[in-house]
């Protein structure tokens, strides 16, 4: 007759604690990824900067009365995407950059928006 002995132990560093990866983590991740299609994302990311988002930011800056504060803000917001993108750097960088500098931008066009936009401030 055969005797098993099962031996039931329970390591002492189990504390718990789940890890978990932050959003940061996982944007670079992801844009790594992302690097075979690195000409999309420069497309996507010099276009609309160049076409979309900066002509609006720029247009609601005017019309809040010219701050030149977030005037000089949206320029480097464009710029930092610009430089990212032109320097050919990998993807896990120029798309951080561009979904930041998208985000200065945004928050850029809600300060105006609180400040009022009325045409009459352009002419002043």
């Amino acid at each position: 007759m055969a005797i098993t002995i099962f031996n039931q132990s329970i390591a002492a560093s189990y504390s718990g604690k789940t890890t978990s990866t932050s959003l940061f983590k996982k944007l670079v991740t992801w844009s790594d990824g992302q690097q075979k299609n690195r000409f999309l994302w420069l497309g996507i990311a010099l276009s609309a900067h160049g076409c979309i988002i900066t002509p609006l930011t720029v247009m609601a800056i005017l019309l809040a009365g010219t701050n030149m504060f977030l005037f000089v803000l949206a320029i480097v917001a464009m710029g930092a995407s610009l430089v990212t993108n032109l320097a050919a750097l990998p993807t896990r960088i120029t798309i951080p950059v561009f979904i930041l500098s998208t985000l200065i931008d945004i928050a850029i066009i809600f300060s105006c928006v609180f400040m009022g936009l009325d045409i009459a401030k352009t002419y002043i």
